[in-house]
């Protein structure tokens, strides 16, 4: 399977999960997904009382600099680990 295919298998089984995963993991996950789809944040941060907004901003320029390639595989990656942990 390319890539890409790998990728948007692993989007979809996140989504599948049969347990919430934790918050750090989702972070993780939502700036390795944003940074594989537009790569390098392009948005201002978000005003100090948008927490959630914050923490997704904050989750996306962590993973700035990585290509989309290799976020791609990272972002495979977790979502198999997170499978193996919360099931499916």
């Amino acid at each position: 399977m390319s890539l890409q295919a790998d990728f948007d298998r692993a989007t979809e089984d996140v989504r599948k999960l049969k347990t919430r995963p934790e918050d750090e993991e989702l972070k993780e996950l939502y700036g390795l997904y944003k940074q594989a789809i537009i790569g390098d944040i392009n948005i201002a941060c978000p005003v100090m009382l948008d927490l959630k907004g914050k923490a997704k901003w904050e989750a996306w320029s962590l993973q700035k600099g990585l290509s989309k390639e290799d976020a791609m595989t990272a972002y495979v990656s977790k979502a198999k680990e997170l499978i193996e942990k919360y099931g499916i």
